[in-house]
């Protein structure tokens, strides 16, 4: 019986295989037509390719970038610049802004100790002022002024030492974002909805949401 099943499990998981080689070749074809190349030719190149080897099962793949682990945070620059008209932010906001830029984490735009470990640790007030080189009581003042302006967001993330809560800190995605625009988490439009509605932030140029 214990044989039967790891049968079932092996073919249901060559099943499971064939059907994502499947899909993954249908999406291939459909942008080789999407780009002009004729279904006629995408056919006839199937069939000298299933010929070449043997008639054996096919599968298409596209060769990974080599900057595909590349990690980046992407400033909106109309925003920006809308913001500097406005003189919305300060020197010390901005500079705040461009020097927590390596610790935004991809997707989720939280401020980490680390975008390079598999789960990232929010970072709290005091070690983001370590990390930017800066004393707590500028970086408190600064982070405080931003997340009044829409420009940040706080999320209770439990309880530090001393019974202290414990916050992590998320960028407007309008501003900056380490992630696909087309794909903004809905944590981000849940957290910067009222303030994407405060005056100035409405009118931003360019909205992801």
């Amino acid at each position: 019986m214990k044989k039967e099943n790891n049968n079932v499990v092996n073919l249901n998981s060559v099943s499971k295989n064939a059907r994502k080689r499947d899909l993954k070749n249908d999406e291939i074809l459909n942008n080789l037509e999407h780009f002009g190349v004729p279904q006629e030719q995408i056919d006839q190149a199937m069939k000298i390719l299933s010929m070449a080897t043997g008639n054996k099962e096919l599968y298409i793949g596209t060769k990974r970038s080599p900057h595909s682990k590349v990690r980046f945070a992407q400033h909106l620059q109309e925003n920006l610049g809308f913001l500097n008209k406005q003189e919305y932010l300060s020197s010390k906001e901005k500079v705040f802004l461009s020097d927590v830029i390596p610790y935004i984490a991809f997707s989720s735009n939280c401020i980490v100790l680390d975008i390079k470990e598999k789960n990232p640790v929010p970072a709290n007030i005091t070690e983001i002022s370590k990390l930017i080189n800066s004393n707590r009581s500028n970086t408190s003042t600064t982070i405080n002024s931003l997340v009044k302006k829409g420009i940040l967001a706080k999320a209770e993330s439990g309880i530090e030492g001393n019974n202290v809560k414990a916050y992590s800190l998320f960028v407007n995605p309008h501003i900056i974002f380490a992630g696909d625009k087309d794909k903004v988490p809905e944590h981000l439009q849940v957290m910067f909805h009222k303030a994407m509605k405060m005056k100035i932030l409405k009118d931003l140029p360019d909205k992801l949401f």
